[in-house]
């Protein structure tokens, strides 16, 4: 790398550090130790999509190895599911930027979901989590890290409710179903995507926002989507009250099984007259 390049990512890397500690840092380093989400001996695949999220964590990682215990070890890993030229070059740009050394595979899960018509946005998704799994544990990994953040979260929580009828969340860390020994991590569990967007502000950083080759390319605009519509009815609920999304988000580790309907644990699903007569 260049001097001014040089320069430049260490700039980055102590805005992380410094400027962004309490917000960022902070609230990293917690949901690490809170959730328990490395243990001596991993090997952790940082999944990177080209996206704001993802590109901070590969930074934030590499600061956890520099400044924290060096027990244990890292791989870049990006998929390409057949990114436009211009998508692919962004993110590469922004790697050799930001010092993130990148491992890239490709495969053809666009032109997999090309034709479907019911939920291709879901199957895109399962199938690129599928090849991330598969990937990341033919290099040796028992891990994989993903970017969601905070507000991923609570939109979750809320999508599940209006849309879903169920009450549930995106958990902090799962075992793979499909990949024995293999573990999803989310460290980016308490940052807020407010902060993620003025770091990026901060730094002048550019990343992908949506490389879907069948919605286009929103590197500048915003999908419409479910999710969305979650992210706008938060916002109309913050004018209201600067706590409804931390109630939002500590009301799935505070459920009272003794005044619901019913739930399921395991697959086995139990009702409130399960057990009503004994009390």
């Amino acid at each position: 790398m260049k001097t001014e390049s040089i320069d430049r990512t260490r700039e980055i890397e102590r805005s992380i550090i410094k400027k962004y500690r309490k917000s960022i840092w902070c609230c990293f380093t917690r949901a690490v130790r809170e959730y328990e989400l490395i243990r001596d001996g991993d090997r952790i695949a940082v999944c990177i999509s080209g996206g704001k999220d993802s590109m901070l964590m590969a930074k934030l990682f590499q600061e956890l190895k520099r400044h924290g215990k060096n027990n244990f070890d890292l791989v870049f890993l990006v998929m390409d599911p057949g990114y436009r030229r211009e998508n692919r070059l962004l993110i590469e740009s922004n790697a050799a930027l930001l010092d993130i050394p990148l491992t890239v595979f490709e495969s053809d899960i666009f032109d997999a979901v090309v034709s479907v018509e019911d939920s291709p946005c879901y199957l895109c998704a399962r199938m690129r989590r599928g090849h991330l799994y598969a990937n990341a544990k033919a290099m040796g990994c028992n891990k994989i890290a993903l970017g969601h953040h905070y507000d991923d979260v609570i939109e979750t929580i809320l999508m599940g409710m209006l849309y879903g009828a169920q009450i549930e969340t995106m958990m902090p860390k799962l075992h793979s179903q499909n990949f024995a020994g293999m573990e999803l991590i989310r460290p980016m569990y308490l940052i807020r995507e407010e902060d993620i967007r003025a770091w990026c502000a901060y730094n002048g950083l550019r990343f992908l926002q949506c490389a879907c080759r069948f919605t286009g390319d929103c590197a500048d605009g915003v999908k419409s989507s479910k999710r969305q519509e979650m992210k706008e009815l938060l916002a109309m609920l913050r004018t209201r009250s600067d706590v409804i999304e931390q109630n939002i988000f500590n009301s799935v580790k505070n459920v009272n099984l003794n005044k619901v309907l019913g739930y399921k644990k395991d697959k086995v699903t139990h009702y409130f007259l399960d057990d009503y007569e004994r009390f």
